[in-house]
């Protein structure tokens, strides 16, 4: 989930007050402070977010003042490149399923299989409110759907890799699909391959 990495950056500003607008202060911060994946199938995510040294909890990941600012984060070029040479070296180190909004566009354009998720605003609410729960957060549906929104909007416009699926990938519509279905559909179509 590369998006684990965009909200540890978002994290590391707001604890050391880094301004969420000044792309260069951002890249020096993942320079100081590298964002790591470090998998673990007994973390609840499946792998752990590291700053350095320092992990950084889901429940840090996944909080509000996160939420609120990740986006802005996300849109520095100066901020995707550190993170998209991140991204490249998880994957220098084996097979690897990567999760993110602009996996098959930039990070890993020549992978073999490329599929982009969607879901309705409504399901993803649901989801969303799942893990906040899981993270011992609060939940509102109504906020909710206005993070899910304007992130989506943000992350559609910015001009540094828009949220697109690539023209070669596999587009799944997961609203009415649980987890194990949509690892179903996946499996299908690289068992078609």
């Amino acid at each position: 989930d590369t998006g684990a990495m965009y909200r540890a950056v978002a994290a590391l500003a707001l604890r050391s007050g880094t301004d969420v607008d000044n792309g260069a202060a951002l890249a020096r911060l993942t320079s100081r402070s590298p964002i790591e994946v470090g998998l673990d199938e007994s973390a609840p995510l499946g792998f752990r977010i590291f700053a350095g040294d320092r992990e950084i909890d889901e429940a840090t990941l996944q909080s509000t003042e996160v939420t609120a600012i990740v986006s802005a984060v996300a849109a520095h070029a100066e901020v995707r490149r550190a993170m998209v040479v991140a991204q490249r070296e998880v994957a220098k180190k084996g097979p690897v399923v990567m999760a993110g909004r602009d996996i098959g566009t930039v990070v890993l354009p020549d992978a073999p299989v490329k599929i982009f998720l969607t879901a309705s605003v409504p399901a993803r609410i649901g989801r969303r409110r799942s893990q906040l729960e899981r993270a011992g957060l609060d939940a509102h549906a109504h906020r909710l759907a206005e993070e899910i929104e304007e992130r989506d909007r943000l992350d559609r416009t910015r001009a540094i890799s828009p949220l697109a699926p690539a023209p070669d990938a596999h587009v799944i519509d997961s609203s009415e699909i649980d987890a194990d279905g949509v690892v179903d559909a996946i499996c299908a179509i690289v068992d078609n391959l």
